[in-house]
């Protein structure tokens, strides 16, 4: 059977929950706020609230008083658990989770997936070969794809499912390769251990700040996963209901743009941000509708788009 997102019911999201998570996904991820852009009102209300309970959690390990980003952790995830439960704290990103979550079965679970993965950073996990790195994506944004497949609906059952982790995966490995500057300011790094001594990186290396020939073969290779992991993505928008194809086109399509300014930059993510600009964005969009326009849908009966 198709997995139908159910049609919201009455009362709507309170207008200042609505507008807080819309004001924090646009401040925090111009590209997500794009997508988010596609859906119908509700389901975009009930993207944003969850892109805004994600983003608090996020926000404790990377901005907060590190000494104090343990215990907040965890009452934020008590927040989580508690909104879930229908009790939500008068919070605006709360009260909006807790509405979403009423109306659509995002999975809890998800949630506890990224719990995980944010303890991964405030505890210093080590990433010492490519399964640790591809868990660490799956955890912290790969899971994503879990939370808004039921709000837009879809079917093709857990193959589209998979495909949502994957996209979400890719996405958050092109954040790796854009931040490599960032992290390390941070104490972080993400390149797994056994990458870089493969290409013959050291940690003094990256400390550096500088492109070597060793340091741009490391990049391009883990480019063309981000890349394999995009096309693997790509593969379930198409099963998704309505305009959320669209949206969650034009987020991936804006996403994997990153890499292709980060390979025009000769690969310097230490002293700039690759990034898309706004025309940019605004030009990928007849690419996104074309693409989708000729997909055929992969599902649990199929149909063409």
């Amino acid at each position: 059977m198709p997995h139908a997102a159910p049609p919201p019911a009455a009362p709507p999201l309170a207008p200042e929950a609505a507008l807080h998570c819309r004001d924090v996904t646009r401040r925090h991820s111009q590209t997500f706020y794009l997508g988010s852009r596609f859906f119908p009102p509700r389901e975009r209300e009930a993207v944003w609230a969850v892109y805004a309970a994600c983003r608090a959690g996020d926000d404790i390990v990377d901005e907060g008083p590190q000494a104090e980003a343990g215990a907040q952790l965890g009452q934020w995830w008590a927040r989580v658990q508690a909104a879930f439960a229908g009790n939500p704290t008068p919070h605006p990103a709360d009260t909006a989770l807790a509405w979403a979550a009423a109306r659509w079965p995002i999975p809890l679970a998800a949630f506890a997936e990224l719990h995980e993965g944010l303890r991964m950073d405030l505890h210093g996990h080590p990433y010492r070969d490519l399964d640790d790195l591809t868990l660490y994506c799956r955890r912290v944004a790969g899971v994503v794809g879990f939370m808004i497949a039921p709000i837009c609906g879809y079917s093709g059952g857990e193959r589209t499912l998979a495909c949502a982790l994957r996209l979400g995966q890719a996405m958050q490995l092109t954040n790796i390769l854009r931040d490599v500057g960032e992290d390390l300011e941070r104490g972080r790094v993400y390149l797994p251990e056994t990458l870089l001594a493969e290409y013959g990186v050291t940690r003094a290396m990256l400390e550096a700040g500088v492109v070597t020939p060793q340091y741009r073969a490391l990049m391009e290779h883990l480019s063309a996963l981000a890349r394999a992991w995009y096309a693997e993505g790509r593969a379930g928008i198409p099963c998704l209901h309505g305009r959320a194809r669209l949206a969650v086109q034009t987020a991936a399509r804006s996403y994997e743009g990153i890499l292709d300014d980060l390979a025009r930059a000769d690969f310097d993510n230490f002293r700039r941000r690759a990034h898309v600009s706004g025309p940019r964005k605004l030009l990928m969009l007849p690419q996104a509708w074309w693409e989708l326009r000729g997909a055929a849908v992969v599902g649990e009966k199929g149909y063409e788009l």
